[in-house]
């Protein structure tokens, strides 16, 4: 059972978990949160891109996005995020969609990943396609 329990459907890019903490900004980093995602070990520190509404240890809901390096097409592998706690490095998932020039990617959680490689477009990319790629230090967070 995920928790906390769905109780209406959401779009598939849209990330759901829970508000673990604020971390406060610091002379080496900006204000970031910690997200839990459901039914997982994960606890990802992002950049929000507003004043956080959530409170902490409630549900959180909202679109992750971040630039990918390179994005490869793969042909094994599973989906996550690496590290499993601290800001995302590294993600490997299924293609849902490309729109508004960024790749939505199931990682285990919807990451909407811009392509950083002037070689690559976001429409490059077909759902279905395993891909696999670095992320760029600044993921951040939306909220709704």
């Amino acid at each position: 059972m995920i928790s906390p329990s769905p109780t209406t459907k959401i779009d598939p890019g849209t990330a759901r978990g829970t508000l673990l903490a604020i971390i406060p900004a610091s002379a080496k980093s900006p204000l970031q949160v910690m997200f839990g995602v459901s039914n997982t070990s994960y606890e990802l520190h992002l950049l929000p891109t507003a004043d956080v509404k959530a409170t902490v240890g409630k549900r959180m809901v909202g679109v992750i996005a971040a630039k990918a390096r390179r994005i490869d097409i793969v042909g094994t592998g599973g989906q996550y995020v690496e590290p499993v706690m601290g800001r995302p490095r590294r993600v490997q998932g299924t293609v849902i969609r490309s729109e508004g020039g960024a790749v939505v990617v199931d990682a285990g959680i919807p990451i909407h990943c811009t392509p950083t490689d002037p070689r690559q477009t976001a429409d490059q990319f077909v759902p279905g396609q395993f891909v696999s790629f670095d992320v760029m230090d600044g993921a951040t967070i939306r909220e709704g």
